[in-house]
């Protein structure tokens, strides 16, 4: 395993141990949630191009339109969150109710 690899993969690591203790605000969830999403297209990328298999080459577009439309869903809860409750904890959203 290359030094470039093992960069993505540790910086993927940190992202989802952000993730994981980073949760109260919605800000920091999204962020880390992009930072998973960078580091897994430059690994996906990064291995296609090492292993030259020209039939994946639409992975890392498809995985960039996903990271987009979860950006722009993330972005939109945020700002609906924090105009209705002024705050963006994760904590004050109550998910049982209507």
């Amino acid at each position: 395993m290359s030094l470039i690899n093992m960069n993505l993969m540790l910086a993927f690591t940190m992202s989802l141990t952000g993730l994981l203790m980073y949760r109260h605000h919605l800000m920091s969830a999204l962020l880390c949630l992009e930072g998973m999403m960078l580091s897994l297209f430059t690994l996906t990328t990064l291995t296609i191009l090492n292993t030259h298999f020209t039939l994946t080459n639409m992975i890392p577009i498809i995985l960039l339109v996903f990271a987009a439309c979860e950006a722009a869903i993330g972005l939109a809860l945020l700002v609906m969150i924090s105009s209705t409750y002024g705050t963006d904890y994760v904590q004050s959203l109550n998910l049982l109710q209507c």
